[in-house]
């Protein structure tokens, strides 16, 4: 049973920027992404508001929300970026991002950990490990995750486009 000062934050994130050739090369594809949370509304407008658990409307947007979607977008654009250099054509990208707050005695808290799950479809079979491998340097890269103090992992999963 969880605790009722620990609370969990779901993001979901689809690259939406592949023009045909994925990351043949650093400008064959567009940034362009969308990212979504359970029970957060589909409009171009943000909605924000505080956590259900801190008597906010959970149909909007939260900050713990952003700052999750704020992680698994920049590791995306990281990933991307580092793919298209090292010669890794990326066809397809999503991520299932996840995080854990703990509520300390005195009403503050902070985020104990948020684990990415990036899914990706490479174009050759040849690449796939050199993708696998790819998700440390974008890590190490991304802005995000190099300014927060909680511990960012990612378990990620490759799969070779079918023609």
């Amino acid at each position: 049973m969880a605790s009722a000062n620990v609370h969990s934050y779901r993001t979901d994130l689809v690259w939406t920027g592949n023009l045909g050739t994925g990351t043949s090369n650093y400008r064959a594809y567009e940034r362009g992404h969308e990212v979504s949370a359970p029970d957060a509304p589909d409009v171009p407008v943000l909605l924000g508001s505080s956590d259900p658990a801190f008597r906010g409307d959970k149909s909007r947007w939260n900050p713990e929300l952003l700052l999750l979607a704020a992680l698994s977008q920049c590791h995306m654009l990281s990933y991307l970026h580092v793919c298209a250099v090292k010669g890794v054509t990326v066809t397809a990208y999503t991520d299932r991002a996840e995080a854990t707050m703990t509520q300390t005695p005195d009403g503050g808290g902070h985020f104990t950990e948020a684990v990415l799950h990036p899914a990706v479809e490479v174009a050759d079979a040849a690449s796939a490990a050199l993708a696998a491998e790819l998700h440390e340097q974008a890590h190490r890269l991304c802005f995000i995750a190099n300014s927060v103090n909680f511990p960012v992992r990612h378990e990620a999963s490759a799969t070779v486009l079918s023609r």
